[in-house]
């Protein structure tokens, strides 16, 4: 089955669904902003934009968190513009996704937030938003066309898990799902020339689609040199997986088949392929540390949070994240073990390390 199939988050707004686990992923949208801001008043300040400013979120996935980027984008560029006393811009809007993403729980949130921008006052221009279904790895509008592209969480996602995994028809990366620590280096190459493919088709796409003096910020999770490639959360899952093989509740062969379509970069490496690609000129780069458990640390001060609650907490938005792919691969009926194993073993590693993610975020403008 085609990855476009399956890679999406886990729709509605069940208790596992993304819509209701996916604080983590706001915490690094507002953690973003400041320096969103900045670039983005840089923009409006030296564009001629024509009265209408066009922006698109790729990689929206559902729930609150897309209308929160897409009006802190909106609320700067209108708040720059009223200052430098431009006509009020209208805003066209791309809500970019799989095809088999649920647009339908951001469609249920659109009526509140025209209100809440009709609201507004200094001549809140208006707004419209479409869903523009389809891979990012690839083309998705006309030549020259968007303002503003923003991601958020999506580009450490692969098109697919990387080719040349077997040798002699035996799996490279067998007991594994990710990169470990038992991982052959042909494993980390395949990897890595699978995301350097994938991103460079992704930068293509956008130099092509992004209007002159458009710029471009992207946020992924990466890696640094204290974060090692393989401490991460699908390091862990494999563990599980495999102490699930041990004891005949998943199949052997379907462990050693299956490899997750993830890839943590450094930023050396993500300079080193924009600098090949050369559409691009990066303007700045950030990277900033996220405990896994960051949100419910803040939330939940006025309790006692022992590392089973967090590993719990942990455990539920990673299901919400990889669920739907987890069930082509393994099945629905081991679902609730494994996450409940899953949720075991990160509060057993919650007490020995910092589990953190190392964030990427990147600022690129089209200059020609």
């Amino acid at each position: 089955m085609a990855i476009e199939r399956v890679l999406h988050m886990k729709g509605g707004v069940g208790e596992t669904s993304y819509a209701n686990n996916s604080l983590l992923q706001r915490k690094i949208i507002l953690e973003v902003k400041p320096i969103l801001e900045e670039y983005l008043k840089l923009m409006v300040s030296n564009t001629t934009l024509n009265g209408c400013c066009k922006v698109a979120d790729l990689g929206c996935s559902s729930g609150p968190n897309t209308l929160i980027a897409i009006s802190n984008i909106m609320e700067i560029i209108h708040k720059t513009s009223f200052t430098l006393n431009h006509k009020p811009l209208v805003f066209q809007v791309y809500l970019n996704d799989q095809f088999e993403n649920d647009f339908n729980t951001i469609f249920k949130l659109l009526p509140d937030f025209y209100q809440s921008i009709q609201q507004k006052r200094d001549n809140f221009g208006a707004c419209f938003i479409n869903a523009t279904p389809g891979n990012f790895y690839g083309r998705l509008f006309p030549n020259n066309y968007i303002n503003v592209f923003h991601s958020s969480y999506c580009l450490h996602w692969l098109s697919q898990a990387p080719k040349d995994m077997t040798k002699n028809e035996e799996p490279l990366n067998k007991g594994n799902i990710y990169i470990s620590s038992t991982s052959p280096p042909s494993v980390y190459e395949a990897y890595f020339k699978q995301f350097e493919r994938d991103f460079k088709y992704f930068l293509k796409s956008r130099f092509e689609e992004l209007a002159l003096n458009g710029m471009m910020v992207l946020t992924f999770i990466g890696r640094d040199k204290t974060n090692q490639i393989t401490s991460m959360p699908q390091g862990l899952l494999g563990m599980v997986l495999n102490e699930m093989v041990q004891e005949g509740l998943v199949e052997e062969e379907k462990l050693d088949l299956f490899d997750f379509p993830t890839y943590h970069p450094s930023l050396e490496e993500v300079r080193q392929i924009i600098e090949a690609e050369g559409s691009f000129t990066l303007q700045t780069t950030k990277t900033f540390k996220m405990g896994w458990d960051a949100n419910l640390q803040k939330d939940m001060v006025d309790y006692v949070v022992d590392s089973k609650m967090r590993g719990e907490f942990i455990a539920k938005y990673h299901r919400a994240v990889f669920e739907p792919l987890l069930i082509i691969a393994f099945g629905e009926s081991i679902m609730d073990e494994l996450f409940s194993r899953f949720a075991k073993l990160i509060g057993q590693h919650i007490e020995l390390e910092t589990l953190a993610f190392t964030n990427i975020v990147l600022f690129m403008t089209k200059d020609h």
